[in-house]
């Protein structure tokens, strides 16, 4: 964790893109507030883009909630059982357990917002 716990405004630009574990294919991403960018401890809120065939491979989270919301493009999300399309302004609630993938089947980049509470899964 980051010893800079403390309130602040980022730019976007600020940060680099990274590849997190178990993403491929230029599945890239933002760790605007992260433990390692912020020091925050409750919440992982990420921007990500993913070129047409990037993916994040099908998981889940103990007791973690997710929100993904999608700001451009299109993809695939996998939820359970069921693959749904998602596109710009699609808002999508996964549980803690619940198994899910999302990958971008569409022609041009998909990118969408990632909150994840608690930061760990415990």
């Amino acid at each position: 964790m980051s010893d800079d716990y403390k309130s602040g405004i980022r730019n976007i630009a600020e940060e680099p893109w990274r590849q997190f574990p178990n993403h491929f294919g230029s599945a890239l991403s933002k760790a605007l507030v992260h433990p390692e960018t912020t020091g925050s401890r409750q919440i992982d809120y990420r921007i990500s883009t993913y070129q047409p065939m990037a993916y994040v491979e099908r998981h889940a989270h103990k007791v973690q909630e997710q929100v993904y919301h999608v700001l451009d493009g299109e993809g695939l999300m996998e939820i359970g059982d069921e693959k749904r399309v998602v596109r710009r302004n699609d808002v999508v609630f996964i549980t803690p357990g619940t198994f899910h993938s999302i990958e971008n089947t569409g022609l041009g980049d998909l990118t969408f917002i990632v909150v994840t509470t608690p930061v760990k899964d415990e």
